[in-house]
């Protein structure tokens, strides 16, 4: 990766006898909690932390990442802590940064993501502002914008109150549950000249608290609950990327024989070849899990995202009979000016703790009982067929061809489409899918892609996203970052020359009210010229390939893309799929009708 190497590592020594400013004393701080890049669009804003950033601190960290909109600085940082569980910061142009960026901000909180924020403001002393740029950049109570999905926020009022604003904002990001946090600079603190180097607090002494655990009466009551139960299910949602964790949850499926049911919106949680795994993950339940929902005796959620919706889906509506253990902390974050916490779900038995501390905890409890000769077929979709150099380019063939073209390679995928099958490729390891983004929007997936290639970077793990068009087109700048710092990358854009998951939803309306479906591309197609994916690729200086549509001419273009990304690229491949969703997504197959 290249390094920004501005000055020697001796510039702070070299600077003693130098004035000091506000903000040579905040990115000091910023050092001394360790975090390790600030990804950041330029803005007069904080332009005193920009220039002790360079000036000041020089090669030392955080290392600043340039990119073209904040939306991509904090969907960088998203996939960073996803693939790392590590705090990095985004740095916000004043009001205008932050509404360009709240977006990305309310898919971390969302995603429930550990991330540091840092804004700034156009002087709050009215005499100190500059004419015309300074208004309109100076906001009463910049916070609000984002307050309601963001775990705290603050504007210090001066050098210290700064400092501590920013350890207490990674205090509490990285607390669990987890989620972004806003310290919003002064200008004017920034640029004020202090008398000497003020004392800095110790950071070390302001490290989050360690793991919640629940009494061991609660533990028992759980474990008994599960060790009594005739047909238990084990619902895997928001957990971590602790291999001992993973370990773990196998272990106690295993102990009891229990079915699990894992889905795509949260990544690798489960190995998907195992033979307890009731179905392919999907974004929806299959019909298959949710008759083993409905015929469960005792459900147990780790943090299953939208408990009471699912469990209300699998019984037709009703009220399961079923015992619900519920381990998780999200309650914690529940505000009400949005309803990402779903529908609330019947629970007989909760643990207001992290599923990861609860797991070994139960296993450790719980009776054993023997295996039933059973398998569920999970993997029913993986590898039916072999690729087809004929014919329209499926998602399925584009499934296929990078599986071949992937062999032994270590991958993460850092991102999949609505219409991928769970069961196209198997996980056998946490860092081998990320999930999605949390919010249920559409434009993180580059950003976030390029973040969790930053993670993963000195892994040996290569990092693959294979993302929508219009997801792609909406975040295509932050590939530029990624090419910038020297980020191998690799995206697959499952191109279908359409926003086709609202074309589903036209078509559903039209048959509802009688009318012509056949209209329903109208608004939504992206054709007519259709769009260049990798000429666009290529104008971030990424090396693009395409278009492609075959399964047998893209298998050899993803052995050439993974050949470039090894050695340091970022390549950008255009597969012209076909339109319609896999049989674990709710929606048509329907092909486009022009």
């Amino acid at each position: 990766m290249r390094s920004i190497t501005h000055d020697t590592p001796n510039q702070i020594e070299a600077d003693a006898e130098k004035p000091l400013f506000g903000s040579d004393v905040i990115a000091q701080a910023l050092r001394d909690l360790e975090i390790p890049f600030l990804a950041l669009n330029p803005g007069a804003s904080f332009r005193g932390l920009h220039d002790s950033l360079v000036n000041h601190l020089g090669n030392q960290s955080p290392q600043m990442l340039l990119v073209l909109h904040e939306e991509s600085a904090v969907a960088i940082a998203h996939g960073f802590a996803k693939a790392t569980g590590r705090t990095m910061g985004a740095v916000l142009h004043s009001n205008v940064g932050l509404m360009h960026a709240s977006m990305a901000i309310f898919n971390a909180w969302c995603d429930r993501v550990p991330m540091m924020l840092l804004g700034a403001t156009g002087p709050v002393d009215a005499a100190r502002r500059r004419p015309w740029i300074d208004w309109l950049h100076t906001s009463a109570d910049q916070g609000a914008i984002v307050r309601d999905y963001t775990k705290w926020d603050d504007q210090p009022a001066s050098v210290p109150a700064a400092v501590e604003a920013l350890a207490r904002a990674r205090l509490i990001a990285t607390t669990a549950p987890y989620g972004p946090t806003y310290v919003n600079l002064d200008a004017a603190i920034q640029e004020a000249e202090v008398g000497g180097k003020p004392p800095l607090r110790n950071v070390s002494r302001a490290l989050p608290p360690p793991a919640v655990h629940p009494s061991p009466e609660l533990v028992r009551q759980a474990a008994q609950m599960l060790s009594q139960a005739s047909n238990p299910v084990m619902l895997v949602g928001r957990v971590g990327r602790d291999e001992k964790a993973w370990a773990a949850r196998v272990a106690l499926a295993e102990a009891l024989d229990m079915p699990v049911i894992c889905d795509l919106k949260t990544g690798a949680t489960f190995p998907t070849a195992h033979p307890l795994l009731v179905s392919a993950p999907g974004f929806f339940l299959t019909p298959e899990a949710c008759e083993i929902v409905r015929s469960a005796d005792v459900v147990v959620s780790l943090d299953w995202i939208d408990l009471g919706g699912t469990l209300r889906q699998c019984c037709g509506g009703e009220e399961t009979a079923a015992k619900v253990l519920q381990i998780s902390l999200d309650q914690h974050l529940h505000r009400g000016w949005n309803m990402e916490y779903f529908g609330l779900a019947p629970t007989d038995a909760y643990l207001l703790c992290d599923p990861d501390v609860a797991t070994p905890l139960l296993l450790e409890q719980v009776e054993r009982r023997p295996a039933r000769d059973r398998a569920f077929e999970a993997m029913r979709e993986a590898r039916a067929h072999g690729l087809d150099d004929h014919g329209p380019l499926t998602m399925k063939q584009l499934a296929e061809a990078l599986d071949v073209a992937i062999g032994e390679t270590p991958v993460c995928f850092a991102r999949l489409p609505l219409g991928w099958n769970g069961g196209y490729r198997n996980w056998s390891h946490p860092l081998d899918y990320l999930g999605y983004d949390g919010g249920a929007g559409i434009g993180s997936g580059p950003g976030m892609a390029v973040g969790t290639a930053l993670g993963l970077i000195d892994t040996g793990r290569t990092t693959i996203a294979v993302l929508g068009d219009g997801d792609f087109l909406m975040g295509v700048t932050a590939i530029w970052t990624a090419v910038h710092y020297g980020i191998p990358l690799l995206i697959v854009v499952a191109n279908n020359r359409s926003f086709y998951n609202d074309e589903t939803h036209q078509e559903k309306v039209a048959i509802q009210r009688g009318r012509n479906v056949e209209n329903k591309w109208i608004g939504q197609a992206i054709s007519g010229p259709d769009i260049d994916i990798a000429a666009m690729a290529r104008a971030q200086g990424a090396i693009g390939i395409g278009p492609v549509s075959s399964g047998i001419e893209l298998k050899t273009c993803l052995e050439d893309a993974l050949d470039i990304v090894k050695g340091g690229g970022v390549v950008v491949v255009d597969a012209r799929v076909q339109p319609g969703y896999s049989s674990n997504m709710s929606g048509t197959t329907a092909a486009h009708k022009r």
